[in-house]
């Protein structure tokens, strides 16, 4: 059996082998996603003791044809042969690793999101039942269910789109949002990756501070002439990187990110976990990733089924063991959305 996934949890429960596709090459790891994380650790490690010596001889090389006579030029196609190697080898080395940068905004007051007997219905559906919570400062929220179940349609009416058929939803006087959507029609197929990031501006502002725009694309892990590369020939996970990009310059004190981890490959996906876990402020995640959700989660809102939401103090893993205490060990297990008959 051949899957093709980034989901991190899954490699780690079912697979025996990882093939890692890596600048134009295929590398076997047998084990499992753990495993394959310190065999590539090791490999790594041993890359950049390789890559540190090349450097190294490539400047020597450099060096010497820039003072070599004339003259001896004849006998030195040996040692210039050995210097193109030495370029070639050095533009195979790997690309960086992202490192993501989310600016926040002000600081955040006591009143961040707080919901209180919160019902919304479509058509017969009622989708969310009578739901309250109150999101903490510095709070990072999972929220997981079934597609359909109502996830989008929470983050709606935090942002003032829909409004709930009753109850309430307060934000805080201090809270500056930042939304960052699952759609990516809006980007441009006709632009560079950098001119569709950037606004084709040199200087981007993050927050307080301004960082040229080329070295924000290089944190998204476009660099050089990946970032003249048109968005209409990216493969998906490159789109919603430059998706993420965009949308996250904005900044804010509490972000919304629904389904951020689409697609995206597992140095970005490490990436933004380590930006949002440094994160200054709140963010609210709609997400199926359980590693991610296990990883940065403080809180769990669960859309459980019968139009049914639960809120959680713990991460994915507390939450499910949670689940099984009050539902029994079946609840865990996949199953179809279900609504309440909605009656007005």
């Amino acid at each position: 059996v051949l899957i093709i996934t980034h989901d991190r949890y899954f490699l780690d429960n079912v697979t025996g082998w990882i093939l890692e596709l890596d600048r134009g090459r295929g590398i076997p790891y047998e084990g499992n996603y753990s495993a394959y994380l310190e065999a590539k650790a090791k490999r790594m490690a041993q890359e950049e003791r390789e890559e540190g010596a090349r450097q190294k001889a490539l400047a020597r090389e450099r060096e010497w044809i820039a003072s070599s006579p004339k003259a001896r030029q004849a006998k030195s196609k040996a040692r210039i042969k050995a210097y193109d190697e030495l370029v070639r080898a050095a533009n195979d080395r790997r690309p960086g690793d992202a490192q993501i940068v989310i600016p926040a905004g002000e600081r955040l007051g006591q009143v961040v999101i707080e919901a209180d007997n919160l019902s919304k219905g479509f058509g017969d559906r009622l989708l969310i039942d009578d739901l309250s919570f109150r999101l903490p400062p510095g709070g990072i929220v999972g929220v997981i269910g079934p597609n359909g179940a109502g996830k989008s349609t929470l983050f709606k009416m935090i942002t003032g789109v829909e409004k709930p058929d009753s109850g309430e939803i307060r934000i805080g006087d201090t809270v500056q949002l930042g939304y960052v959507d699952q759609s990516r029609d809006h980007l441009d197929p006709n632009k560079t990756v950098w001119e569709e990031i950037s606004g084709g501006s040199d200087i981007i502002k993050l927050g307080r501070h301004e960082v040229n725009s080329r070295a924000y694309c290089s944190s998204f892990n476009f660099k050089g002439g990946d970032q003249q590369q048109k968005v209409g020939n990216l493969s998906g996970g490159q789109r919603n990187r430059v998706h993420l990009a965009k949308m996250l310059k904005s900044g804010g004190n509490v972000i919304l990110l629904d389904e951020p981890t689409n697609d995206l490959d597992t140095e970005t996906l490490a990436a933004l976990e380590d930006a949002l876990e440094n994160f200054a402020g709140c963010a609210v995640i709609i997400s199926h990733d359980r590693m991610f959700l296990d990883r940065l989660a403080t809180h769990i809102l669960a859309f459980e089924g019968d139009s049914h939401v639960e809120w959680f103090e713990g991460n994915f893993e507390d939450y499910e063991a949670d689940k099984i205490r009050r539902l029994g060990p079946d609840a865990v297990n996949p199953r179809r959305v279900t609504y309440k008959r909605l009656t007005r």
